[in-house]
Order: C-alpha cells, then sequence, then structure tokens
C-alpha cells in the first residue's frame, strides 16, 4: 500500500524593487539626516539578513517615505517600508520607527544591531526564510508591534521580550521555536495579540498569563505543551479569538470559559485527559466559528446556541456525543458548516438536514436510527457509516457502520491519482481522482473506492478541495505529525513510506487521514495545510488466485477447522476417551517437532519456529484454544505471525515465523555469549515496535485485547531487529463495555500491576504497567527480576525509584553504552517507565499517549512514588526473591472464598500441586512445571 505526499509551492517570477532609503540623495542644506551610528546599524543589519535589496551609502532621510509594495497572490504581497521621525533637534534629525520586509526570501539571520535602533516602533520581518534565534537586544526597543510569521527562527523566546512594556502585538507563528514560554511576557500589560501556533514550545502556559487581561487574540496551535487548559483562562475577558488545536495539553475546558463572551472565533482540539461535560458557552452570542474537535467530550448536545445569529461554523467532531441533534440547530440562521462526524449521536436524522440548501453538513460515522430519505451520495450532506450497524437491510450499504461492500469481493489492487486523470506508472493503471468535492461530501466510484471528507480549511473559505500539483510523483505517506520538511529537505520531492501487513477486514480498507492542529496552515498562503497527496496504492502481498479460494478464505478455514478440531479433542479429553500412551512416531510425523523452539522450513521455503504447550491440565489446552483464537485474528508488524497448528494424542503444538535474534530478553541479558550489543538508537526503535504493538491491541484492532504477559522473553527480534510481540494464551478480550475484568491471575511476578496481582482488576493499564518495566530493562539492560544492586531494593524498578527521588536516573543507564546516548532521551524513557508504573492504573497513559512520549511529542512528567511500607500485606508477595526456582502465590479474597491466583517468576504459571500457607496469611504454592514455555526460552542465570 502506498501513498506520496509533496510539498507543493508557488514559484513566480518577480522584479525586485531595488529600494534607497529614501533615495538618499545628497544632502543639501536644511537635509533632514540620520545619525551616522544609525546608518551604519541599518547597514549592519541588512548585511545580516542577506538584504540585496537596499543600498545605503547616505544618511539623508528627506521627507518622503520609503514605501514599495508587489502584489504576490490575493493573500499576500512583498512589501519594503522604512519610515522615520525627523522632528528631532528642530526638524534636523530623523530616526528610524518602523522597519517592514515582508515576502522577500531573505535567509540571514536578526542581528544583535537591532538593539541599537532605540526609536524603532514597528519591525515586521514576516514570510521570509530568517534563520537564528532572536536577540535578547530586542528587549531594549520601544516597539509596539514585532512580527517574525513564518520564518525559520529557532531556540526560545528571550526573556527580555517581557521588558517591552509597550508592547501591543507579538506575531511569532509557523517558527522552529521551542522550550518553555517565559514567565515575565505576563509583565506585558498592553498586549493584545499574541500568536505562537505552529512552533514547538513546551511546558505549561505560565500563571503569570493571567494578568494578560486586555488579550484579544491569543493563538498556540501544535505546540506540545502540558498542563491542563488553566482557569484564568477567564481573566481574558475582551478576548475576540482564542485558538489552542492540536497544543498537547488536558481538558476538560474549564467552566472560566463561559466569561469570555466577545468571542467570536473558539478553536479547541485534541485534548488529552480524561473525558468531560460540554463547556457552558451560553452567553457567546458574537460566536461565528466555533470548533471543539477531539476534545473528549462525553455529553449530549445543549441547547447552548439557541438565539445565536452569528455562527457560521459548528465542529464537534471526533468527541463522544450523544443523544439526538437538538431541534434548535435548524434556526441557526448563518449556520453555513456543521460537522458532527464521529460521535455517537442516536435517532432520526433530522429532516431539515435533507432540505438544508447551500449548507454543508456531516453527521458521518455516528449511530441514528431510522431509513434516510435520500441516496447515500449528496452534494453537501455527508451520512457514510452514520447509521447503527443493527439496521435492516433496507439501509443502504453505505449508511451503515461496517462500511462492508454489499457485493462480493472482487478488487485485490487499487490505484488513484489524487486529483488527476487516468494514467498508467510502472504498467499500473492509475483511476482519475477529478470531483472538487467540498467539506462535507461523500463520493463512491462503483463500490470499488470511495471518498469521504469533513472539514474546512481555517482561514481561507476560498480553499479548494481538489489541489493541483505540478510535480510527477508517486508513492505513499501515512503518517502521524509527518514533518515532510525535515525528511524532504526541498521543494517537490517525492517521500515514499510503505506499510507492509495491512490486514483487511470485511472485504473493505479504511484509511483516514487527520490533522491534528500541527504544523502551519498559513506558508505560503493562508489555508494551505502542509504536503499533498499525490496518489494512492493498494497492492496484495499474497498471491492473487482468481480461479479458487481467496488466501484469506483459506487461512481462515484452516485457523477454524483447528479451533474445531481442539475444542472436539478437549471434550473427548475431558471425558476420558483420549487416555493411553502416546506413540512419538506417529501423528505429527516429526520427532524434531517435539522439541522446545525448534527451527524448520515449510514445503514453501519459509523459515518457522514450533512452539510446544503442555497438554497436563485442562487449562492447558484452553490457553492452547485461546492462543490459535488470539492471534489468529491479529495481524500487525509488530506483532508475531502464526502459521498454524498441529494436534496428536497430547501434543500441543504452534508454528510461528522464525525470528532470527531470538528473544529481547536473551539480547539484553541472557549468557554473555549470546547477547546483542544494542546501540541506543537499536534500543529505541524495539521500544517503540513494543508500544505500537500494544497501542494496536489496545486502541486500533477492531477486537481490543489485554495482553497480560508483556515480558522481555515475549518479545522477539527479526533480522532487522524489529520488535514482536509473541505469547498470547494470556490475552483477555477487553470488553468496551466493562470498565475492567475480574479474572484469576495468571503472568509473571515483576512485571505484573499491582491492582491485577492483588485484586484481579484487570483493564489494559496492566498492559501498559508491564510495559514500564521493559522499557525499564530496555534502557538500563538489566533483568527487574534478577537484579538486586544492594539488598535492600527487591527489583531493579524499586531501585529506579530511589534514583528518581535523588535525581539520578541517569546512574540507570546501561554501561555498556558509554557515552554513546542522548541523555535527554534517557531521562524521557525512564520518566515514562516510571509514569507506566505507578501504582495507581488511572495514573498510568494510554499507549497512544505512551507513542506520543516516545517520539517526544508530548513531555513526560514521571510522578514521584512513596516506596514506603504498603498496608495491604499481599504486596509481600512481591517481595520473594528467587532465581533458582519458578513459584506461584494463590491468595484469599477478604470475604475468605477463595480466589486462586498463580504466578510465576519466568512464568506464566496457572496449575498448582502443593500449598504452603504462610505466616502473614498468604497461601503460596510450588508447582511442577509451567503451563507453557516461552517460544523463545531463555535461561538467565
Amino acid at each position: 500500500m502506498g501513498f506520496v505526499l509533496s510539498l507543493s509551492m508557488v514559484f513566480s517570477a518577480f522584479v525586485f524593487g531595488f529600494v534607497a532609503l529614501n533615495g538618499f540623495v545628497a544632502p543639501q542644506s536644511n537635509a533632514q539626516l540620520l545619525p551616522e551610528e544609525e546608518v551604519e546599524t541599518l547597514k549592519t543589519i541588512s548585511t545580516k539578513l542577506h538584504n540585496e535589496h537596499w543600498n545605503i551609502n547616505q544618511s539623508s532621510c528627506g521627507t518622503v517615505q520609503w514605501n514599495t509594495t508587489v502584489d504576490l497572490t490575493s493573500q499576500t504581497e512583498r512589501q519594503s517600508i522604512v519610515k522615520c521621525d525627523c522632528s528631532y533637534n528642530n526638524g534636523t534629525v530623523c530616526h528610524v520607527t518602523n522597519m517592514l520586509l515582508k515576502g522577500y526570501n531573505l535567509t540571514g539571520v536578526l542581528a544583535e544591531e537591532f538593539g541599537n535602533l532605540t526609536y524603532l516602533q514597528q519591525l515586521d520581518l514576516t514570510r521570509n526564510y530568517i534563520n537564528g534565534t532572536i536577540p535578547a537586544s530586542f528587549g531594549r526597543l520601544p516597539l509596539t508591534n514585532l512580527s517574525l510569521l513564518a520564518n525559520r527562527l529557532s531556540g526560545s523566546i528571550p526573556p527580555e521580550i517581557g521588558n517591552i512594556s509597550t508592547l501591543l502585538e507579538l506575531v511569532l507563528e509557523d517558527n522552529l521555536l521551542g522550550g518553555q514560554l517565559p514567565e515575565n511576557l505576563g509583565s506585558l500589560g498592553s498586549l493584545a495579540r499574541l500568536l505562537l501556533s505552529a512552533n514547538n514550545f513546551t511546558g505549561e502556559i505560565p500563571e503569570t498569563f493571567g494578568k494578560l487581561r486586555n488579550f484579544t487574540d491569543f493563538r498556540i496551535d501544535g505546540s506540545s505543551l502540558s498542563g491542563k487548559i488553566p482557569d484564568f483562562i477567564g481573566n481574558w475577558t475582551k478576548l475576540d479569538r482564542l485558538d489552542l488545536q492540536g497544543t498537547g495539553l488536558a481538558g476538560p475546558i474549564p467552566q472560566t470559559i463561559s466569561q469570555l463572551t466577545n468571542l467570536t472565533e473558539l478553536r479547541i482540539s485534541d485534548l488529552n485527559g480524561s473525558s468531560s461535560t460540554f463547556p457552558d458557552l451560553q452567553g457567546m452570542i458574537n460566536m461565528e466559528q466555533l470548533i471543539l474537535r477531539n476534545c473528549l467530550i462525553n455529553d449530549s448536545i445543549p441547547n447552548t446556541f439557541e438565539g445565536n445569529t452569528k455562527l457560521k461554523e459548528l465542529d464537534l467532531s471526533f468527541n463522544r456525543l450523544t443523544g439526538e441533534i437538538p431541534a434548535t440547530f435548524q434556526n441557526l440562521g448563518s449556520l453555513q458548516y456543521m460537522f458532527l462526524t464521529n460521535n455517537s449521536l442516536t435517532g432520526e436524522v433530522p429532516g431539515w438536514i435533507f432540505s438544508s440548501n447551500n449548507k454543508n453538513l456531516d453527521l458521518s460515522y455516528n449511530n441514528f436510527t431510522g431509513s434516510p430519505a435520500t441516496g447515500c451520495e449528496m452534494p453537501e450532506v455527508n451520512l457514510v457509516a452514520s447509521h447503527s450497524s443493527s439496521q435492516s437491510n433496507s439501509v443502504n450499504w453505505c449508511f451503515t457502520n461496517e462500511l462492508s461492500c454489499s457485493s462480493t469481493t472482487q478488487y485485490h489492487s487499487l490505484f488513484i491519482n489524487c486529483g488527476g486523470g487516468v494514467m498508467s506508472v510502472e504498467g499500473d493503471d492509475y483511476e482519475e481522482d477529478l470531483n472538487p468535492r467540498g467539506p462535507s461530501t461523500f463520493n463512491s466510484v462503483g463500490q470499488k473506492w470511495a471518498y469521504s471528507s469533513t472539514g474546512t480549511y481555517m482561514n481561507n473559505d476560498d480553499a479548494a478541495f481538489l489541489a493541483t500539483n505540478s510535480f510527477s510523483l508517486n508513492g505513499q505517506v501515512v503518517l502521524k505529525d509527518f514533518n515532510i520538511m525535515e525528511v524532504a529537505g526541498g521543494v517537490g520531492k517525492g517521500i515514499v513510506r510503505e506499510f507492509d501487513d495491512i490486514y483487511v477486514g470485511d472485504s473493505s480498507l479504511e484509511i483516514h487521514l487527520y490533522w491534528a492542529g500541527k504544523g502551519t496552515t498559513a506558508v505560503p498562503d493562508r489555508g494551505v495545510y502542509g504536503p499533498l497527496i499525490s496518489a494512492i496504492s493498494v497492492t496484495p502481498n499474497f498471491k492473487v488466485d482468481t480461479g479458487g479460494l481467496s488466501t484469506g478464505a483459506i487461512v481462515g478455514i484452516v485457523i477454524a477447522s483447528c479451533v474445531g478440531v481442539i475444542l472436539i479433542l478437549f471434550v473427548l479429553r475431558m471425558r476420558g476417551y483420549l487416555g493411553g500412551k502416546y506413540d512419538e512416531d506417529k501423528g505429527c510425523k516429526a520427532k524434531s517437532i517435539m522439541y522446545y523452539n525448534i527451527k524448520g522450513t515449510l514445503s514453501d521455503g519459509a523459515v518457522i519456529a514450533v512452539k510446544q504447550l503442555s497438554s497436563r491440565s485442562k487449562q492447558g489446552n484452553r490457553e492452547f484454544v485461546n492462543e490459535i483464537g488470539m492471534i489468529s485474528a491479529l495481524q500487525h508488524q509488530n506483532l508475531v505471525r502464526l502459521y498454524g497448528c498441529c494436534i496428536e494424542g497430547n501434543q500441543l503444538l504452534l508454528v510461528y515465523e522464525y525470528l532470527e535474534n531470538n528473544s529481547l530478553a536473551r539480547a539484553l541479558f541472557g549468557p554473555e555469549d549470546q547477547r546483542l550489543n544494542l546501540n541506543w538508537e537499536t534500543r529505541k526503535k524495539i521500544s517503540m515496535g513494543i508500544a505500537r504493538g500494544l497501542f494496536y491491541l489496545h486502541e486500533e484492532s477492531r477486537l481490543k485485547i489485554v495482553h497480560r504477559d508483556i515480558k522481555a522473553t515475549n518479545v522477539l527480534l527479526d533480522k532487522d531487529l524489529t520488535a514482536k510481540i509473541s505469547d498470547f494464551g494470556l490475552a483477555k478480550l477487553d470488553e468496551e463495555e466493562n470498565t475492567h475484568i475480574s479474572t484469576r491471575i495468571a503472568g509473571t511476578i515483576g512485571y505484573m500491576a499491582p491492582e491485577y496481582a492483588m485484586r484481579g482488576y484487570l483493564t489494559d493499564k496492566a498492559d501498559v504497567y508491564s510495559f514500564g518495566v521493559v522499557l525499564l530493562e530496555i534502557v538500563s539492560g538489566k533483568s527487574n527480576t534478577n537484579y538486586r544492586p544492594k539488598e535492600e531494593f527487591v527489583y531493579l524498578l524499586d531501585w529506579a525509584y530511589v534514583q528518581q527521588e535523588q535525581g539520578n536516573l541517569l546512574e540507570l543507564v546501561d554501561p555498556s553504552l558509554g557515552s554513546n546516548y542522548s541523555a535527554e532521551e534517557a531521562v524521557r524513557m525512564l520518566n515514562l517507565a516510571l509514569l507506566c508504573t505507578n501504582p495507581s492504573p488511572t495514573l498510568r497513559p494510554s499507549m497512544s499517549m505512551v507513542l506520543s512520549m516516545l517520539q517526544g511529542k508530548t513531555p513526560v512528567q514521571a510522578p514521584l512514588v512513596n516506596r514506603g511500607s504498603n498496608p495491604d500485606a499481599r504486596f509481600k508477595a512481591f517481595e520473594i526473591p528467587s532465581h533458582d526456582s519458578q513459584t506461584n502465590i494463590s491468595t484469599f479474597s477478604h470475604n475468605s472464598q477463595q480466589d486462586q491466583r498463580n504466578i510465576s517468576i519466568d512464568g506464566p504459571w496457572i496449575d498448582s500441586s502443593i500449598s504452603i500457607h504462610s505466616t502473614d496469611g498468604i497461601e503460596s504454592s510450588t508447582s511442577r512445571e509451567p503451563l507453557m514455555k516461552d517460544l523463545y526460552d531463555v535461561n538467565l542465570d
């Protein structure tokens, strides 16, 4: 499957206006002069900016203002303006007060000498390629307006900017700035506009910003901030526009927002944290554009907007909204765009939706009932996948949630020339895609492929939904927060990213492209949202046989047959019909297949690994069935692939893909002659792979699954050291209607979350805990259960908490790395490991957040965990240091009803045979052998 992205830029030829500072004519007797030092400063500034359009050779300011403007497009212009104030010394001395150099593609740096222009009130260097940092000398200027929009400035905002008490506007959008926001910006009491979007700021919004009561415009889209949206935004009562899209901030939206009754534009999106109710917007009758997209709002839609006669755009998409669409919405006379996409709205679609001419309305991906009175493709109303999947067959196929094709599967590949006509490239015939569409459109090309759009281009109502690209490119990109500027390194260069192992279910493949508030929306023009998708290609990675059953059907039949045979054998075994001695020379026809972790080949040459499970107990058979059922339904590049199974007598065998580099456990802390020299980049890659695999299990897969036994021995490494999660014998389905599962315990000591080990309370946060332990092992190169730096520590994790409290986290980094690692990345990963292993499951991040933190897009703030004595005596079960034997632990519940819980250090363990009652009321037991061995068993002693 492939996409192509290209960075599209319009190139035009312009005649540069050569600007001499007011002509700089020869001085006359009554000439108005710039001080010589100011002329020299202008020369230095011009040189450092690489400005070749000024000819500064005189010191006369004259009476005519310097003014050259060239229109570039309908939205941008090239402008050079320098103004002087010549009222000094009885009109004989001038000083520069205003300087504008906009759209000249200047490639230099900002000079410290700007600080010498002590009369400068306005500086506008918008839309250039200026590099470097913002000089601290700017703090000496009496600026009222400072705009450095759309350059390549890096570093942080110098705190000296907070000294410019006269500042009214500070515009730093679309740069590469980062770091924390200076607290003393809060002292700019006159500041009305602060525009910081499309940068990389971190940390929280300073409390001092609550004093900026003259704010009318605040924008900070696309940063990596932390913390919650602050309550003090309610102090900004003069605010006209507030943009908080893709900031990294957490909800809920504070109720103090109700005080911002002067708002006309409010944009908040992609919040972190927990769900919240709908904010109180009752008094905002001047609102024209309201975007609360992906804000975790779990509520019905209130009648907040009744009486609002100005609202033009309403976007409440990608939330958890329930209930019906309020009837009052039909009275919003100015409404042009309404996006309620991807919620859980119910009831019938209101009739006024279909009679709203010239309004773009998107109700796709909801749970409405009733049969729509119209077809799928309406020019301005999108209802694709909008109805409950339980609807009768009378509902058109494109309305049902599954979006399954109504006809028999007949296509195995697809090629689309996005925004272009029919063409052939390297033997592949690309279909045309010339429908101009719109902000809320569904368009189906037969039932082969279809397109659904939602949303508008911010600040550009005239943006075309059919983009044109002058470059001939083919390939693919579907990546989170993909920064094509960094990767491409130039204009018109195609970037290719291939994704294998894409599983197509229900005969259809859905590809979602979503703007999460990151990156520029203004370069080169307002409304440009970065790269274009030039083409889409989907190709099978299997041989297509059009004359018989598909590969998928054959695999399904084989797996179903295996499961059926297992169930029959299980029932017969339980009834005693399968007794007797097993003949090792029969059955699977291979004596070597009786051993653990046998490498072999299939008839087609595929290299395999064979895993044998114990069938001496009921649990063994059950876990064998469970593993086949789970892994056969999952396909992902970071999950091990199951080829099949073999059952004969009491032999239960699973056949997997062979992973050349064995397990992560052996690579990190196996026997010295078997360890791998994993450098820092490889360790990051492995960590990311495990996280992606768990993210798929928890959030992306149609079946939401909790693995229950994430540990280093269950992470396998292929020839390229790509991590693949294995061993799904203990996996559990995470049913979304249940907040947690109460279940008998099975897992491995040292990797099990406390709430699960102690009380059987199982959620996907148990896997997050285990991942945190594995992440700590990856960074440290040490086993959590087999490493004790001092006697007072039980586990590596215990020692890590101490190092965090003492501020010595880097002491945990594997000494074998030497200095060849990033200290910043190591601290981030270690803090993330401690955050994931927080004793409270609610304080652990989701795997989607873990991925964001690993990538450095979301800051990590690991909590300090109290290592003091725990009042629950059952925690002592985790403090049994055993490196020579495996141990099971069973406990009784508080109501004295036995709840057998079996835990292993190298497990998983379930079946116990001997019980020993301990002195502290905890019952422990030992077992003769584990239920099943790890696919790649490793002796860590």
